[in-house]
């Protein structure tokens, strides 16, 4: 399996501290049945800032280490941006890190709790430069859970979805659940990744979503999740479904 989103790298965010620790998760991500796994530190999500050079050099010094302990799993680059209203700039920094700095796919992350004034144009700004953005874990962002019409805008545009393994099986909550449910079944949702930071509550549970979602809308909506994160290795186009407004508002507390 491919996983497109972990925090896998030691010392650099909230993920592992050590170096043992980040070697503990790529044991657990092989045992889970991943081979393929996209290193992606947070950026500048007002904790953390790693640019582009950082991980690179995080990345092969890790890959080194996988190798000398014999553990077959190939890290691939990335990064987490926290969307800002100078993205662009960052890019023509050479601050952002595009999915194996490939310059086509990129993991952008809204704040938790509310969507900034410049989310579209900065999404439409990306797109025109020919950089999809892949927007992380959707189904826990508080404003898309009480107006799940914007997330629809969001896909309509172009602007790719993934889905926290953990939310499918409901680590985060039945209201996060049933939200997420939501999303897939309105053919928003592209990817499906563990986002994994350590080996306990927040480690690998792809097969497990895999298991819940295929019991619940069929064996080629998993195949779909599937196929999309062995295209996006190969940097191909990613396959979509004609995505449809979520109608009912989702009720409870988030």
């Amino acid at each position: 399996m491919v996983d497109i989103h972990c925090h896998i790298l030691p010392g650099i965010d909230d993920g592992p501290k050590e170096m043992e620790q980040s070697l503990n998760m790529a044991i657990s991500a092989v045992k889970s049945g991943i081979t393929h796994l996209y290193a992606t530190p947070h950026h500048m999500n007002e904790r953390y800032d790693n640019p582009k050079i950082t991980i690179i050099e995080s990345v092969r010094m890790f890959q080194e280490q996988l190798q000398l302990y014999n553990i077959p799993l190939i890290i691939h680059l990335g990064q987490e941006v926290r969307i800002h209203r100078e993205l662009l700039q960052s890019v023509e920094r050479n601050d952002i890190l595009t999915l194996d700095h490939r310059g086509k796919y990129l993991l952008l992350e809204l704040p938790s709790n509310y969507i900034p004034t410049y989310t579209m144009d900065v999404i439409y700004e990306l797109l025109v430069k020919e950089i999809v953005p892949i927007l992380v874990h959707p189904e826990r962002n508080r404003r898309l859970y009480e107006n799940p019409s914007i997330l629809f805008d969001l896909v309509k545009m172009g602007t790719l979805t993934q889905i926290t393994a953990g939310s499918i099986i409901g680590h985060f909550g039945k209201n996060v659940k049933k939200f997420t449910e939501q999303i897939i079944g309105h053919h928003l949702a592209h990817f499906i990744a563990n986002d994994a930071h350590n080996t306990q509550k927040r480690g690998f549970f792809l097969q497990n979503a895999f298991y819940t979602i295929t019991k619940k809308f069929g064996i080629e909506q998993t195949n779909f999740f599937q196929e999309n994160a062995h295209l996006l290795v190969r940097s191909e186009n990613i396959k979509w479904e004609v995505p449809q407004p979520i109608r009912k508002r989702v009720l409870g507390i988030f």
